[in-house]
């Protein structure tokens, strides 16, 4: 039987918890996502296989247990370009790309964005590989039974002649006789062989390598399923990015017209040589555009930088017009997060990293027990066949003759095989075993890490949520209070300090609410994706 498939099968889930043994220099939760969202939100667990070593296989034991793809491990350029957007968009508000949009434009909306990455990004591509790769794996653990065919056919010549009388008597010919250099008439043989060994019986040792391959596709899936959320999740962040930065521009653009206006006001009154204002007043006006304007061109910047990312995330090929759908950032509706009870048990029943990590636990007892199991030999059916024919030699017709000219063999029957390295058989049991205890543990550590990771994306959304609307009724009276700044300063009853200090106020209101709102919506998808319960927008 081939053991090589079962390395092979639980190599994969030995490796899922091998990486998690990060977890414990996190005070928090361990940072594996490829692209964290602001404020650390979205924080992911890694699924392990980048981390930890296994001993050097013994002889006959199973194949080098292979690790989890490297970039589930490792940032991929779709990550680095989330991330960086939505890094991007929160240093100031971003402002729509000069000139008119192109006349045929692809139009893309979350859903769309999020379900184009979980379905096109390269991430998902390699996974599914994997996937496949499990597969196969898994139907060979199926047809281990069947029997190897070692098959040997050979032609070759020339033969010197071999003549006698078929029963085994003297030659018949002066060329048979040997010691001279009178080969007769020369010939040439043609020759066959086929050994074959069907297992009947093995001790259970391939039920339980079947039993190990099943595990394969169910691992397979699970980092499938891992790669999906993250490409989702990241989508969603370069998606809320955008809209952080569209809604920008829009508050800069409204700051920058009042001063505008109030510059245009002071340089009238002191065209009328007013009280009111003085040169000072037009030194703090224009400094303040000065600082909108800086703004205005990081948020450009941040905005196109988001755009790209979606162009990357949503596998739109290069030079096609791409429009993204405008969103509001705060929700229209109300909405209230999950208990952290109930985020913790749904992330216990759904995160596909505890699925993998429990099926390469069930592989790898499998492979104890054909460990337990490698002391009793295989029982099985053996057959062979031989065939020979050589052009000049007689073909003998006695059983007592040997004939290695001519030869029509063929036989059946029950044969028990096995080997006597007891010592090498239980320093390989000794292994697998501690094997086994070593994923068990990494799964509690995994559990765990995914606990913490919970409980601060939780926590994250909830601060998120209250700093939210806080920062929405802020706003509203940072723009009664400009608007009465104002209006006073239009009137004359009104100094420029305290027209600078409410159109001040009422940026970073704005700012501080529309980063708040864009905290809420990526802290709802992160939730979503540290619970295993990834949903395409969040409204």
């Amino acid at each position: 039987m081939n053991r090589t498939v079962l390395g092979h099968l639980v190599g994969v889930g030995l490796a899922l918890a091998a990486g998690t043994a990060t977890a414990q220099n996190v005070p928090g939760v361990t940072q594996g996502a490829p692209a964290p969202a602001p404020g650390g939100q979205g924080a992911s667990t890694p699924i392990p296989g980048t981390q930890g070593t296994t001993p050097a296989p013994a002889p006959d034991t199973p194949a080098a247990l292979p690790g989890e793809p490297a970039d589930l491990a490792a940032p991929e350029a779709q990550g680095q370009a989330a991330q960086g957007a939505s890094q991007a968009a929160q240093q100031g508000a971003p402002a729509a790309t000069e000139g008119q949009p192109p006349p045929r434009s692809t139009r893309i909306t979350l859903e769309q964005l999020v379900e184009s990455a979980r379905r096109t990004d390269a991430r998902v591509e390699e996974a599914e590989a994997e996937l496949r790769r499990l597969q196969a794996l898994q139907r060979q653990a199926h047809w281990a039974w069947f029997p190897k065919f070692e098959t040997v056919v050979g032609f070759g010549g020339p033969v010197p002649e071999a003549r006698n009388d078929g029963l085994g008597g003297p030659p018949t010919t002066e060329a048979t006789l040997e010691g001279d250099w009178n080969f007769g008439t020369l010939g040439v043989t043609v020759r066959g062989e086929i050994d074959a060994l069907l297992p009947l019986y093995t001790f259970g040792k391939l039920s339980a390598l079947e039993k190990a391959g099943d595990q394969g596709p169910i691992i397979g899936a699970a980092l499938r399923e891992r790669a999906r959320d993250e490409a989702g999740f990241q989508a969603a962040q370069a998606f809320y990015g955008y809209q952080l930065a569209r809604s920008g521009i829009t508050q800069l653009e409204e700051t920058a017209k009042r001063l505008d206006d109030a510059a245009q006001r002071i340089n009238e009154l002191l065209a009328e040589e007013s009280a009111q204002v003085s040169r000072m007043d037009t030194y703090k006006v224009n400094f303040f555009r000065q600082v909108v304007a800086a703004r205005r061109s990081e948020a450009v910047q941040g905005r196109a930088l988001a755009l790209e990312a979606i162009r990357l995330l949503a596998n739109v090929r290069p030079g096609e017009p791409l429009e993204v759908t405008a969103v509001a950032l705060p929700l229209e509706e109300e909405f209230a997060p999950p208990s952290l009870d109930k985020a913790l048990a749904t992330a216990e029943q759904h995160r596909p990293e505890l699925v993998a990590i429990q099926a390469g636990i069930a592989a790898r007892e499998q492979e104890v027990i054909i460990r337990e199991r490698a002391y009793y030999p295989d029982l099985g059916l053996v057959g062979f066949a031989r065939f020979a024919y050589t052009t000049n030699a007689t073909p003998q017709r006695t059983p007592f003759a040997y004939d290695p000219y001519n030869d029509r063999t063929a036989g059946i029957g029950l044969a028990a095989r096995g080997t006597f390295d007891i010592p090498m058989k239980n320093a390989q049991l000794a292994q697998t075993r501690a094997e086994l205890d070593k994923l068990k543990a990494q799964q509690r550590l995994l559990q765990a890490a995914i606990r913490l990771e919970v409980a601060k994306v939780h926590g994250d959304l909830v601060t998120a949520l209250a700093r939210a609307k806080a920062f929405t009724e802020a706003e509203k009276n940072a723009r009664r209070w400009s608007t009465a700044a104002y209006a006073a300063f239009d009137l004359g009853t009104g100094d420029t300090r305290e027209l600078v200090d409410a159109f001040t106020a009422l940026a970073q209101a704005s700012a501080d609410k529309a980063k708040s709102w864009f905290d809420v919506r990526v802290g709802i998808a992160a939730l979503d994706r540290v619970t295993g319960t990834p949903r395409a927008g969040n409204e």
